[in-house]
């Protein structure tokens, strides 16, 4: 027989969840690599040293605190979780402060998957109870683990789907057996040509295999979030789709595939500009077909690549860069309820294209 989590942890698992993305909430994903974090900086002539790497995170979390009405939760690398401010208070501190949940990125990245035609799957299972157990004392509330998957002509195969929805049970379980809300992300890359209705069929495919595994591995689906790729053409489809057409397919793809018990559905931006990212949400927000969980945000690129580029390793740009990133986190917020009125990208920045081939992060 297995172990069945307590009445006391579910409530608060479920609790934590449905704050995180309570009505105009969603999450700030910070959690890039040092890697992924040095190409940013790269970008914009900036040594990847930990120190940058703090002072521009620390722009983020320092943030005025009425940001914490538009962001329930922020994502951090583990780098983050031990930081410190400039007045030493520690970043986990600095977050939850604003009565913001802090969260932590679990999974140690992509591998190949033997038997595929160069799919991949997911480490980091080893030691995962253990990590989360030390992540949760040093103030984490929720974690997340990222699968990815990628159309071709011969992807994503069975074998790639029914693997990474496996790890991403068994991740979600070990989470919830230490305290912490598991957000799923099974992300499909939007590299390719394929069409929106390609994207709809396989984006159902890896949805229904990862919930039916979610369901063998006994996992409490109130105490989770799902964080999906919107339903679009590829990169470099021909045929461009309206908003409209996004958020009906988006929304009946989810209506075929996830149970209305998952606590909220937080999109990933997937290269979208920033501005994309926000028009996409607002009508994903207003389409009329029942939507039974909140539909919000957990952006990376889409809340932060403006913020970067103001900000450009100076620090007399930090104020600037604030005000850019709170402008953006309002943005998200009124689209997570429907209530964003676009007249085109705010400036230059916001309207440039997020896409990165084969996003590793």
């Amino acid at each position: 027989m297995f172990q069945h989590l307590s009445v006391e942890k579910m409530n608060e698992l479920e609790r934590v969840a449905k704050g995180i993305v309570s009505p105009g909430k969603g999450i700030l994903a910070a959690d890039e690599s040092t890697g992924t974090m040095g190409k940013r900086l790269q970008a914009i002539n900036v040594e990847n040293t930990e120190e940058n790497r703090r002072s521009y995170r620390q722009i983020l979390f320092s943030s005025k605190p009425s940001v914490a009405q538009a962001i329930g939760g922020v994502i951090l690398y583990e780098e983050t979780l031990y930081q410190k401010s400039d007045d030493g208070i520690p970043f986990p501190h600095v977050i939850k402060n604003k009565c913001i949940e802090v969260g932590i990125k679990v999974d140690k990245g992509l591998v190949p998957l033997a038997g595929t035609c160069g799919e991949t799957t997911t480490q980091g299972l080893d030691g995962l109870a253990e990590r989360c157990a030390r992540y949760k004392s040093e103030g984490a509330a929720f974690a997340k683990w990222r699968c990815v998957f990628k159309i071709t002509e011969h992807t994503p195969s069975p074998l790639a789907i029914m693997e990474n929805a496996n790890v991403l049970a068994r991740y979600a379980s070990i989470c919830q057996s230490q305290g912490l809300v598991p957000i799923v992300e099974p992300e499909l890359l939007p590299d390719g040509d394929h069409s929106i209705e390609r994207c709809q069929c396989v984006t159902e495919k890896i949805l229904a295999a990862t919930y039916k595994a979610l369901g063998d591995h006994h996992v409490f689906l109130e105490g989770t979030l799902l964080k999906p790729n919107m339903v679009m053409p590829g990169q470099d489809c021909m045929i461009a789709c309206s908003p409209e057409t996004i958020a009906k397919l988006t929304v009946r793809t989810l209506r075929r595939t996830v149970p209305s018990a998952v606590s909220g559905i937080a999109f990933l931006s997937g290269g979208q500009s920033e501005e994309q990212a926000s028009v996409h949400l607002d009508a994903i927000n207003n389409e009329t077909a029942h939507r039974p969980w909140p539909l919000t945000f957990s952006y990376g690129r889409a809340l932060q690549a403006s913020v970067l580029k103001t900000w450009s390793g100076k620090a007399e740009n930090a104020d600037a860069a604030k005000k850019v990133f709170e402008m953006r986190a309002v943005i998200n917020g009124l689209a997570a309820q429907g209530k964003y009125r676009s007249s085109g990208p705010v400036n230059a920045l916001s309207g440039e294209s997020l896409f990165v081939p084969n996003n590793e992060y």
